[in-house]
C-alpha cells in the first residue's frame, strides 16, 4: 500500500517533503485550514526532516468524518503515523493543530519526542474579542450561509483578519480552503473549547514533559498576545514572541518561524532517530 492509500484508509490527505531516511517532522494546521498553509516554511524545514502535513478530516482534501474531538483526530493521527511506519516525531500544531499535536503526545507519548505551538492559546480566558470577518464566517445560523457562498475575497478577508503583516495566501491554500465544511469547523471549534476547558495548555505541557516551543505572534488579534508567558512556567518549553506578527506567523513570518522550527525539530533527533 503506497502513502496516498494509507492517508486514504485513514481519511487524510496526506503530503511528504524532504528526505524519508531523515528525522520525521508532523505538521498540524489549525482549524478550518489545510496542509497548504505551512507551504511558506516547509523549505527550511524539508532540507533535513521528513516533513510530514495532514489535512483533518473535513479541511482541506480530506472528507468529512463523524466525530471532531481533538482526541479522536489526535487517534486518527497516529494511526496514520503507524501506518507510515513512523517510530518518532517532532509535531508541531498551529492555533488550534496544536491541541490535536499534544493530544497525539498524551496519547502516544513515546510516539512525539518534542513539542512546537504556534498561536497556540493556553486557555479560554485568553480568547480575545474576534474580528467581525471571523465572527461572521464562523457563527450560525447566517454563519453556515456565508460559509457555503463564500467568495475568494471572503476568504481572503477571513484570513487577513488574523494577519497583521500583509500576507497573500499560499500556493494551493484557495482552492484547499474551499473544501472545507462548515459542519467541520463549528465542530472542530467546540471540540477546541472543551479541551481547552478541560485542562490548560500549559497543565498538559508541563504534565507530558517534552522539550516545548512556543511561538505567539506579539500582535496575534485571536489571543491575547501575553497569554504565551504562561507557557514559560512549564520547564523545558521556550516562549518566542514574534514583533509585529499577528495569528498566522508561517505566513507573516516564514523565515523567522521556519528557522525556529527548524532548529527545535532538530532536537532529540538523534535519540528518535528517523521515521
Amino acid at each position: 500500500m503506497n502513502d496516498d492509500d494509507i492517508g486514504r484508509s485513514h481519511g487524510m490527505h496526506v503530503v511528504h517533503d524532504g528526505p524519508r531516511q531523515a528525522p520525521a517532522l508532523l505538521l498540524v494546521h489549525g482549524s478550518g485550514m489545510s496542509s497548504g498553509f505551512w507551504n511558506p516554511v516547509v523549505p527550511a524545514l524539508a532540507a533535513g526532516h521528513h516533513v510530514i502535513r495532514v489535512d483533518l478530516p473535513g479541511c482541506g482534501q480530506s472528507p468529512p468524518t463523524g466525530s471532531y474531538g481533538v482526541a479522536v483526530q489526535a487517534g486518527r493521527v497516529a494511526a496514520l503515523l503507524d501506518g507510515l511506519g513512523v517510530r518518532s516525531v517532532a509535531a508541531a500544531g498551529h492555533s488550534s493543530g496544536g491541541y490535536v499535536a499534544t493530544a497525539l503526545a498524551e496519547r502516544r507519548p513515546g510516539l512525539v519526542r518534542s513539542l512546537a505551538l504556534v498561536s497556540c492559546g493556553p486557555r479560554p480566558d485568553a480568547l480575545l474579542p474576534q474580528p467581525l470577518a471571523l465572527r461572521a464566517l464562523t457563527a450560525p445560523p447566517f454563519g453556515r450561509l456565508l460559509w457555503a457562498a463564500r467568495s475568494d475575497a471572503a476568504i481572503r478577508r477571513w484570513i487577513g483578519a488574523m494577519c497583521v503583516r500583509p500576507a497573500g495566501l499560499p500556493d494551493g491554500a484557495l482552492a484547499e480552503l474551499r473544501g472545507t465544511t462548515y459542519r467541520a469547523l463549528r465542530a472542530v471549534l467546540r471540540g477546541n473549547t472543551e479541551y481547552i476547558t478541560e485542562r490548560s495548555m500549559p497543565e498538559r505541557l508541563a504534565a507530558l514533559g517534552v522539550p516545548g516551543l512556543v511561538v505567539f505572534g506579539a500582535a496575534d488579534p485571536r489571543w491575547e498576545p501575553s497569554s504565551a508567558h504562561q507557557y514559560g512556567a512549564v520547564p523545558g518549553t521556550r516562549v518566542e514572541l514574534l514583533p509585529g506578527v499577528g495569528h498566522v506567523p508561517m505566513v507573516e513570518a516564514p523565515e523567522e518561524t521556519g528557522d525556529l522550527l527548524r532548529r527545535f525539530a532538530a532536537v532529540g533527533a538523534a535519540e528518535g532517530g528517523p521515521s
